[in-house]
């Protein structure tokens, strides 16, 4: 009955990454071209794979869903900062930032699980070469990509239903520069204690027990690999080893975001910035730097669009 008196917050306040007014215009620049990084170096990545038949291969077939889930990832957060920063807007709509967490979430968790799938993939093609392309079909890489979207909507669903359920009637301040769980669970007007087991379980769970599934796969190549040191067995072993790079960047993080109750700790917004943006940065880097085939690609495409 006592909730029922509460005035329900109608907006939050994103207060960014620092209040100094100075640092603003610096934000912005990085802000922007992170996000320009993200958005033409994964176009990049899904025009050359798209277009060449020579990267017809599972892998790539992954690695473009990956730079498509990357593009999604960023533009939930980045594009609304990069509005905010110069006109100095920084109330979002309790409605809005529900949509925020509910997307952000929904994306990144399906990105979990499409970096575990790659694994697998990974996995097959060195330890079970000559029934890989029967295990990897394109049937069956439309399954496993699918699979992931579903995977992660469930995941978020969850989650959000969880946020709507808490009352909010007090401060409205979060203390990073997007809706997430930890920061606005602190504003609920109850006792969140069980609610933040439940939000860990999920969130916290799905980071672990991805990167553990990640680990054993890359264990078990890294067995096989020094078993037969054969050219194959090394340049998969290279391909591996960028996406040991990519797993680093995003679990890492969010395993120490996630995996606590919001009220144990206070959450590092500096932190934040790894995986929503540093990682989905790297991302293009990496496996570009590391693969000679989508380099090779990316050269014949260039010759042609100058042709």
């Amino acid at each position: 009955m006592a909730q029922d008196n509460f005035s329900r917050v109608t907006e939050f306040i994103l207060l960014g990454l620092s209040d100094t007014q100075e640092l603003q215009p610096l934000f912005f620049t990085l802000f922007l071209l992170a996000y320009a990084m993200v958005v033409l170096g994964n176009l990049l990545i899904i025009v050359t794979v798209r277009t060449d038949p020579k990267l017809s291969s599972p892998m790539y077939f992954l690695l473009c869903n990956l730079s498509f889930i990357d593009i999604c990832y960023t533009s939930v957060t980045i594009p609304r900062v990069l509005v905010a920063l110069p006109s100095g807007h920084k109330a979002i709509a309790f409605g809005g930032c529900m949509a925020q967490l509910f997307f952000l979430h929904f994306v990144g968790s399906s990105e979990m699980f499409l970096l575990t799938v790659m694994a697998f993939d990974r996995y097959t093609a060195i330890c079970r070469p000559l029934h890989y392309t029967a295990i990897m079909a394109r049937g069956a890489c439309w399954a496993l990509v699918a699979a992931c979207w579903v995977g992660g909507f469930i995941h978020s669903i969850v989650q959000t239903v969880l946020m709507l359920q808490l009352p909010f009637c007090g401060p409205n301040m979060i203390h990073s520069y997007f809706c997430d769980v930890p920061p606005v669970v602190r504003l609920a007007c109850t006792d969140t204690t069980l609610t933040e087991w439940l939000m860990a379980s999920n969130s916290g769970l799905i980071s672990l027990g991805c990167f553990l599934v990640l680990v054993a796969s890359y264990v078990l190549i890294l067995a096989k690999v020094r078993a037969r040191l054969s050219q194959g067995h090394w340049k998969a072993l290279s391909t591996c080893t960028s996406h040991v790079m990519a797993v680093t960047l995003l679990f890492m993080p969010c395993v120490f975001t996630y995996l606590r109750p919001a009220g144990t700790l206070p959450t590092n917004k500096y932190v934040c910035v790894i995986y929503t943006i540093f990682s989905p940065m790297m991302n293009p880097l990496i496996y570009t730097l590391r693969s000679r085939e989508v380099k090779e690609s990316m050269w014949r495409l260039w010759k042609r669009c100058r042709a």
